[in-house]
Formats: structure tokens, C-alpha cells, sequence
């Protein structure tokens, strides 16, 4: 496993790359309390700054977490091209119609009555660390590189993959 520290650019187009393949995250609120509160939430989109996206109820705990402590962490997993991303930053809250008119997916209808929805809220998490996992081949040749190994009994140098560093 090769290490490549990413800035700037890169860094968003590695966090975008990959948020936005897996989709859907551990969201992690009030970091300094053990267990740390983790709920699945589906990504919206990743701006061309870096910024995570999601829409979210104002009266869900996550919210009121977030207002008291606006820390989070997100992890992203393809488990399908063994990609990962953990994402370290600071949450904000927005209720005001231009903001959700933007951020607004169809798909949010399962769980309010349209964007006019008074709990309605989008939540923006701006990046302040983050790791990342992949592969440069694809899971595939990296599964190959792994079986040739198992089978000649030599072990595999994991050179097909990479994982660093990604700051804005």
C-alpha cells in the first residue's frame, strides 16, 4: 500500500470520487461521548469545495447534536471497490428555502411531505480531516494479486493500492 497525501483540488476531487460512489455514510455526532452516536445518512451530493451535503429533520437527534456540538464524522464505505473514506469536520444546519430548494431530492419525499416541509433541514459538513482508502487497479486485480499470492505461497507487496491524506 502506496501513500499519496492529497491538497487542495486533488483533496476535492478524491473526497467527491469517492462520497459520492458510496452514497450512503456513518454519520457520527457528539465525538466526546463514548459510544459516539453513528446513524446511516444518504450523501446529497459533494460541492466542487469539498463540502458534504445532506438533508436531514430538524427535530432528529443528529440536529440537536449538532447544534450543541458541531464536530461529526463520516465514514464512507465501497465495500464493492474497496474505497473508503473517513471525513473529519464541522456540521451547519440551513432552513432557509433557497438552501433546500437546492439541496432538494425526490427521493427525501419518503420521509417529509415535500421541501415545504417544515422540518425540513439541509446540513452542509465542511472538511477538516481526511484519510482515505483505495485501490489504483480496481478490486478485481487486487483480488487476482491476492489469490496469485495465496496460491504461489509468495507474499503480495499490496502495491496496487493507496490511501492518504486529502486536505482542502
Amino acid at each position: 500500500m502506496s501513500t499519496e497525501n492529497l491538497s487542495n483540488q486533488d483533496a476535492v476531487k478524491k473526497i467527491k470520487e469517492l462520497s459520492e460512489k458510496a452514497r450512503i455514510c456513518m454519520f457520527c455526532t457528539e465525538l466526546d461521548r463514548l459510544p459516539v452516536n453513528a446513524r446511516p445518512m444518504s450523501l446529497q451530493e459533494t460541492d466542487e469545495s469539498g463540502n458534504l451535503w445532506f438533508i436531514s429533520s430538524e427535530t432528529s437527534n443528529k440536529n440537536f447534536e449538532i447544534k450543541e456540538d458541531n464536530r461529526v464524522q463520516l465514514y464512507f464505505m465501497n465495500n464493492s471497490n474497496s474505497e473508503y473514506l473517513s471525513v473529519f469536520g464541522n456540521a451547519y444546519i440551513y432552513k432557509d428555502k433557497s438552501t433546500i430548494e437546492e439541496k432538494w431530492s425526490p427521493i427525501a419525499n419518503a420521509w417529509f411531505d415535500g421541501k415545504d416541509d417544515p422540518n425540513v433541514s439541509i446540513i452542509r459538513v465542511e472538511p477538516k480531516d481526511t484519510y482515505y482508502w483505495d485501490t489504483k487497479a480496481g478490486k478485481l486485480v487486487t483480488l487476482l494479486s491476492f489469490a496469485a499470492a495465496a496460491i504461489s505461497g509468495k507474499k503480495t507487496d499490496n502495491s496496487d493500492g493507496v490511501e492518504g491524506t486529502a486536505r482542502i
